[in-house]
């Protein structure tokens, strides 16, 4: 098994990167694990202290479960990945059933930062991406997707999302086998790493 981390900070493109890859190959060769599954479980805070969560921190990622799980599907079996809502900032109780790939994809921002699971990582990517660009992204996304208003994004994004990049995301990148710059964009850099995950499957079925 082919395990590939693809980290960047909030709104640089890697789920456009993985979208790509995604796209090239069928679901049972190549499988994600978005780290957003695996924030803790904050059902016994109030929702009001719940909503003021830093979700950049590290500290707000359940590591060790995601861990066990490559492990696990290493190993041949099957995981439970939970199902995390950004709305209410816990999880639901219903999970999702995945199961063992020659390829898993490991995407999230911080999944650089931990030195248990980056040392699980086959191969190591960071999607580079503009500040201002990011900042676009992620107000667009979180007012659609999140419900929030342009003041509460852009509130958030000074007291949290950019001194946490700064602190934890932005030194991850020197971990990384490759660094995509452009973000989503950057066919050259989506299209080196396809090449890579292509020749380990071939190398797989021979």
């Amino acid at each position: 098994m082919l395990i590939v981390g693809i980290a960047g900070g909030t709104g640089c493109g890697k789920t456009t990167v993985v979208n790509r890859i995604m796209e090239v190959f069928p679901n049972n060769e190549v499988i994600v694990l978005p780290q957003d599954a695996y924030y803790r479980d904050n059902s016994h805070i109030p929702l009001e202290e719940r909503q003021k969560i830093n979700f950049d921190h590290p500290d707000s990622v359940e590591f060790p479960l995601l861990i066990d799980h490559l492990k696990r599907l290493r190993k041949g079996s099957s995981v439970e990945m939970p199902v995390y809502s950004y709305l209410t900032c816990v999880r639901a109780e219903e999970t999702i059933t995945v199961r063992p790939a020659r390829v898993v994809l490991v995407e999230g921002i911080l999944i650089l930062t931990d030195k248990d699971l980056r040392n699980m990582f086959d191969i190591k990517v960071f999607v580079d991406a503009d500040a201002d660009d990011r900042l676009g992204r992620v107000i667009q996304r979180d007012i659609v997707e999140r419900g929030r208003s342009v003041m509460n994004v852009l509130e958030r994004y000074h007291d949290t999302v950019k001194p946490s990049h700064l602190q934890f995301i932005e030194p991850s990148k020197r971990y990384a086998d490759i660094i995509i710059p452009g973000g989503g964009e950057n066919q050259v850099g989506i299209e080196v790493l396809i090449s890579i995950i292509e020749k380990h499957l071939s190398k797989e079925k021979s």
